[in-house]
Order: structure tokens, then sequence, then C-alpha cells
């Protein structure tokens, strides 16, 4: 009996460890893998994680079709997440999951939130003042002309395309097209990252630039003095950008799928991000950075929006037609 049992409990431990779950994820392979090491490791499950930006993974999944082999969609920005549930990519979720998050459940209960972050102003401060910082992103070219400073932006980062969905959802194209055009007229110095912009503005290379708050946290817990700035409750330069996961429609292993979401949602893994991220999580039982503000004030400084329906295709568009990208 006692051999019996250590055979089928082999054969159990083997059956986990067979098990491949694919997924395809936006998020920065830096930034998480060591968690999809930790998921690997607590349940056996082996996870095979293609790495690209949100924009190459819908084109991805839109070229392989039925054939995809992606059990879990794991994106940088609610906007693509929309764009994926409005293509029919996702099963629909459980209230199980959508039930864990404290906001930003999507209409369409294709996906569920797993982080938030804000966009933020950073900021040299022995260059520039606090109190004399925009109140509105609106107003940050004007700002930056008038007291000759250097301005940083990282066009090809998807936080930074969703932002300027947001302009363009809250204002209105034309508006969002002369907030790029007053940008553009101050010459800004473009970063493949927010890191290397954030480190420009350490060096004295540059003065200001809009990043979203985690790069701030995490160059500030490595001892650099960069400044942080929060518009106006509202403003479309504090909007919150929120992480997020589905289900594929294309998954062979729902089970194993669906443990992936569960464990995203749990205090373990969202204590990850924050500690070793900054981002906010959106579970209870999580304690905050004290570098964060407190969930609902940061809630608060975001304008309120259909986060999954943000116009990302006209965003892209009007950057192109720019010049921009």
């Amino acid at each position: 009996m006692k051999r019996l049992f250590l055979t089928l409990a082999a054969f159990s431990a083997l059956g986990a460890l067979a098990q491949t779950l694919t997924v395809y994820s936006g998020r920065g392979q830096s930034l998480v893998e060591p968690l999809v090491k930790q998921f690997e490791a607590e349940t056996g499950i082996r996870v095979q994680v293609r790495y690209s930006t949100d924009a190459q993974i819908l084109a991805a999944l839109q070229e392989e079709g039925n054939r995809s082999p992606a059990d879990v969609l794991w994106l940088n920005t609610s906007g693509a997440l929309g764009q994926a549930a409005a293509r029919g990519l996702l099963r629909p979720l459980g209230e199980s999951l959508l039930g864990k998050p404290l906001a930003f459940v999507p209409g369409s209960k294709a996906w569920v939130p797993v982080t938030m972050r804000l966009r933020v102003l950073a900021y040299n401060p022995d260059r520039v003042k606090a109190e004399e910082l925009p109140q509105s992103l609106l107003d940050l070219p004007r700002f930056a002309r008038e007291k000759g400073l250097r301005v940083g932006w990282t066009p090809t980062y998807s936080s930074f395309q969703d932002m300027v969905a947001g302009l363009i959802a809250l204002h209105g194209e034309a508006k969002a097209r002369e907030w790029l055009l007053a940008m553009k007229a101050l010459a800004p110095k473009a970063y493949p990252s927010n890191p290397a912009m954030l480190d420009a503005i350490r060096a004295g290379e540059i003065d200001l630039g809009s990043t979203n708050h985690y790069y701030v946290v995490r160059f500030r817990r490595a001892g650099y003095n960069l400044g942080l700035h929060h518009f106006k409750n509202g403003d479309v330069g504090n909007l919150a950008l929120v992480t997020g996961a589905g289900i594929l429609k294309t998954s062979k292993n729902l089970p194993a799928a669906t443990r992936f979401l569960t464990y995203l949602l749990s205090p373990k893994a969202q204590q990850y991000f924050v500690g070793n991220i900054g981002e906010y999580p959106l579970v209870k039982g999580v304690v905050l950075d004290p570098n964060l503000l407190p969930l609902e004030e940061a809630l608060a400084k975001s304008p309120r929006l259909d986060f999954e329906k943000l116009p990302l295709e006209q965003a892209l568009r009007l950057l192109r037609e720019l010049g921009v990208l």
C-alpha cells in the first residue's frame, strides 16, 4: 500500500510538471520574470512566456488566429486588453476572479485588473521648484518654455501612448494634436525607456518628463533625488494605467490558466508588485510602500474614463501623423 501511494504521488507530481502554460506578456521581462519563476516553483506548472509590446502581441494573435498556442494574455494597458476583448479573443471570467480586485473591473468581464500605475511628472529638484509646477499636463509645454526647461519623453512606450489616448478621450483629438505640437516645439529628447529618461534627469541632461510613478519610486529607493509631481485631481497627466490578464479562447489548459490569474491576485503576488516594482496593488491585505499614496487617494488623482475603451488606435495614428513615432 505504501509503495502504491508513493507511485501515485510520483505520477501526480509528474503530471503537474508536465503541464505547460503559454503566456503572452506585454509586461517587462525584468519586472515580472521572478514572479513567474515563483509561480512555477510553487505549483509545478511550467510557464513559457513570450515577452513583447502590447501592440505586437495583439498583432501576433490576429495573425495566429485559432492556431495560437497562447493560454494567458497579460498586458500593460487596459486599452490593449479592451481591444482583445472586443475582438473576441478572451474567455469570460467568473466572479471568483472578478470579485477580487477593488477597482477597474471591466464591463466586458473578459479580463481581470492586476495592478495600477499612475502617470506623474518626474523632475530634477535642483532645477525645478515643486511649488511652481503646473497643475495640468496641458500646461506643461508653456511652463517648460517659459522656464527654459529641457524636456524628455518616451513616445514609443505603451503607457505614453495610452496617456495620449486618454487626452483624446477627455479633450478631443484637436486638443491632443495641439498639445503634441506644443511639446514638439520644445525639441524634447526621446528616450527608448523610462529608466533611461529618469537617468537623464538625474544626470542633469534634461529637467523633467512624464512617466509612470513606479519608475520614480525605484530611483528613490536607489538613493537618487528625483522629484515626483501629481497634477490636480482628474487631470490626464495622472492617468491610471491598469495592467491586467485574461484567458484566451485558444487555451488548451484552462485549469492552469485560471490558477495563474488567481495567483496574480493573491496577496503574495500583489506584495511582490508593490515591493519589487512599486506598483499599486488592487486587492486587500497588501502593505503599501511609504512612497505611494494611499490607494483611495491615488484613485482620486486619475480622470474617470472607460479604461477598456481608450482610443489607442486613434492615438497611434495621430502620433505617426505628427512624426512623433
